[in-house]
Parts: structure tokens; C-alpha cells; sequence
């Protein structure tokens, strides 16, 4: 199997990600991330925030996890590169969304933008290739 034919300006679906305090401290917990805030709201408070808000670690499995629901088994990601802004908290929904920005060879570049209510939360550039036996 192949990842999907594919050009520039290609979108790929959004997908709607709710996101609770269990999946954050679970997701935290499961990316060894133990930070205090992640999972303490007394921690989070005094340094600032609201509640407790999702690690960066996280966000980038979601990231992963939305690009290889697209592509399929047949690519493997090569690299990404991701900025956080507006925070994720709980009773949050974050949307990802997804489009081709470059192809190059058998390389695609996709450009994912995760938002939730108060604006953009990830930014994210993200190359897959296809997986090891595979061809596009």
C-alpha cells in the first residue's frame, strides 16, 4: 500500500481531537513528560495557567498520529518540525488540519495547523517518505 497521490495545495481532512484531563495526563505520563503542570492544576495555577495543559510531547503524537491516519502504512515520517502557541487545556478541542506544501521526489511536505478555541496551538512541518518496499 501507498501513501495518497498527492500534489501542492492538496488538503487532507481535519480531524476533531476533544481533549480531556485524563488524555492529558495520560499522554503526559505515557511520553515520560512529568512536569508538574501537566497533570498538577495547583502546580499549573501557581505558575500561571488556568489548569493543566498538554506537553509538547503529546501534541507532537498527535501530530504523528494525523499525518500516518493520512498517509496510511505505506510512509514513514522523516522529519518534523513543530511550534506550540495557544496553550491546549481540558474541555478543549483541538482541530488539526493538513496541506501539502511541497513534493520532492517521493518526499511530501505537509504543513499541519492544530487549533483550539483561543487560536493556533501547533504549527507543524512534516515530511514522510515511503516506508522501507514501498514507492509512491
Amino acid at each position: 500500500m501507498t501513501f495518497p497521490d498527492c500534489g501542492v495545495g492538496t488538503s487532507l481532512p481535519a480531524l476533531d481531537l476533544p481533549l480531556d484531563r485524563t488524555l492529558i495526563v495520560a499522554t503526559a505520563i505515557a511520553s515520560q513528560d512529568f512536569e508538574d503542570v501537566h497533570h498538577d492544576p495547583g502546580k499549573a495555577a501557581e505558575r500561571g495557567t488556568p489548569d493543566i495543559f498538554m506537553s509538547i510531547n503529546s501534541t507532537n503524537g498527535f501530530v504523528d498520529r494525523y499525518i500516518t491516519d493520512w498517509t496510511g502504512p505505506g510512509a514513514r515520517i522523516a522529519r518534523v518540525a513543530l511550534r506550540l502557541g495557544v496553550p491546549n487545556f481540558p474541555g478543549d478541542t483541538m482541530r488539526l488540519s493538513g496541506e501539502v506544501t511541497d513534493v520532492t521526489g517521493a518526499a511530501v511536505t505537509v504543513r499541519v495547523t492544530g487549533r483550539n478555541s483561543r487560536g493556533v496551538h501547533v504549527t507543524a512541518d512534516v515530511v514522510v517518505v515511503p516506508a522501507e518496499g514501498g514507492d509512491r
